[in-house]
């Protein structure tokens, strides 16, 4: 899709987008020297609900006139829900093992990273026409609510949810940055796979080593696909 000379047509073949759906979710557990330990999978995340805020403007008037917008600066947060959690996510939630199987809460919540992949669609191909990988940085949530429910004739399973907020890291040319966002419909299949290895961890084959998953940075990932970002 793109702009031709021409008079402009709306919802041709194949260019009716949609996202939808949520899946593979990674927690990337932060070190207390402030790097990222290796991803783990986040079984059970149901939702990431993406709530940015700031961004507001505010007017300056002079010569009996507006004279300019001053718009304040964005900050990046998330409403997350889960029916289960990675054990690493624990300490991310204010709780530490004091013995083998018991926990205590009310601790200091450890800082993390996390990804998640979301679904294109379109007209022709549905939920295959594509997908975006989701990378956010410094993380930390907020204590939220549990609810416990007596078992009943309508049994659900308990969602648990949490409050995100975030402190960006540096981007080299642009503002720093808590979410990044990579469109499989914009980026060769080539340099997809090897993001993935990176946030995915790679098993051995044809006598390459494993590879861990971990966090790449905005600077690593820019460099690594800065070809498409020049073609875009």
């Amino acid at each position: 899709m793109s702009n031709k000379p021409g008079r402009m047509k709306w919802d041709q073949i194949g260019e009716r987008l949609y996202e939808i759906g949520l899946d593979h979710g990674v927690l990337f557990p932060m070190n207390d020297d402030g790097k990222y330990a290796a991803g783990v999978p986040w079984n059970g995340l149901s939702a990431v609900n993406e709530t940015p805020s700031g961004g507001e403007p505010t007017p300056v008037w002079a010569d009996n006139m507006k004279y300019l917008n001053l718009m304040s600066a964005e900050d990046f947060g998330a409403n997350v829900e889960a029916y289960s959690y990675p054990p690493e996510f624990a300490a991310c939630d204010g709780d530490a093992e004091v013995a083998p199987g018991v926990t205590i809460g009310q601790q200091p919540r450890k800082m993390f990273g996390m990804s998640y992949r979301t679904l294109i669609g379109n007209d022709t191909m549905k939920q295959a026409y594509g997908y975006k990988i989701h990378l956010i940085y410094g993380g930390q949530v907020s204590p939220s609510e549990k609810n416990r429910q007596t078992l009943n004739d309508s049994p659900e399973p308990s969602a648990m949810s949490w409050e995100l907020s975030t402190t960006p890291v540096d981007v080299p040319g642009f503002q720093p940055t808590a979410h990044m966002v990579i469109d499989s419909t914009k980026t060769s299949k080539e340099k997809m796979a090897l993001i993935e290895d990176i946030i995915y961890g790679k098993d051995a084959a044809d006598g390459s080593e494993a590879i861990a998953s971990r966090l790449p940075m905005p600077e690593e990932v820019i460099e690594l696909l800065k070809d498409e970002v020049a073609a875009g």
